[in-house]
């Protein structure tokens, strides 16, 4: 997925972690091997091209096109699995793959998972001694600073997602005019319980623009924003404040 994989776990009987911990991992590699738009034998590369059918792909196939579909109802067609015109589920297979690897890993018995996607987090459980995870969000104007810390205390799932031009550069587009997104952000954090909608929420938001964007991030259940302007502005969802610390 042209991304690093750190992942985090606490407790469990260590057989059967370690083993999952495996089974996690294989699952990322075979997530880029069915998903990648960058592997002309892909999956995803064969069915846009037409040489397969929903049906003949892995049954992941149908799931994630199913989710992203889903997430393009909610934002009212902001967030689009399709990129200028071609079929391109990006934009959720990395959260999604995320998110799924630390359920692999919870459901092995682990008390505590932190799965980082390139910068975007999946947690369940605590990692111990009564510490609940903590996430530094980066600034995107300050290198190397930090624009706030999420806590997941008092939650058994969280989710901080990340989207803008920092590190990619102008990567979103606007699902309208099939061009780069031309809007007054360098950054949108989603906080929510799964990592597949925080990661959507937060492309959808960033495409939108911060007015637009604090406003619908304020409509939905269960996710809260942080959004940084270009001009050094910070914007917030009424309830972010409960999630910082």
């Amino acid at each position: 997925m042209g991304t690093v994989f750190s992942l985090d776990v606490r407790g469990g009987e260590p057989g059967a972690v370690r083993a999952a911990l495996e089974a996690a991992v294989a699952g990322l590699r075979r997530v880029d091997e069915v998903f990648s738009t960058y592997r002309d034998d892909s999956q995803v590369s064969r069915l846009a091209r037409g040489e397969l059918t929903v049906a003949e792909c892995d049954p992941e196939v149908a799931e994630v096109l199913a989710l992203a579909a889903e997430a393009e109802r909610v934002s009212d067609g902001w967030f689009s699995p399709r990129y200028r015109g071609r079929l391109d589920p990006t934009g959720i297979v990395k959260g999604w793959a995320t998110e799924r690897a630390a359920r692999t890993l919870a459901a092995a018995g682990a008390t505590g998972v932190s799965v980082n996607g390139g910068g975007d987090v999946q947690l369940l459980g605590a990692p111990g001694a009564g510490r609940p995870w903590r996430v530094g969000v980066s600034d995107p104007l300050r290198p190397g600073g930090l624009a706030a810390v999420v806590s997941a205390a008092g939650a058994d799932e969280l989710a901080v997602a990340t989207s803008g031009t920092a590190e990619r550069g102008d990567h979103i587009v606007d699902p309208r005019t099939g061009r780069s997104a031309v809007t007054d952000l360098v950054a949108v954090t989603v906080v929510a319980p799964r990592l597949t909608w925080a990661d959507c929420w937060a492309t959808a938001a960033f495409a939108m623009g911060s007015r637009e964007g604090l406003r619908w991030l304020e409509s939905l259940p269960d996710a809260e924003g942080l959004l940084i302007t270009a001009g050094d502005e910070v914007r917030c969802t009424g309830g972010l404040a409960d999630r910082l610390g």
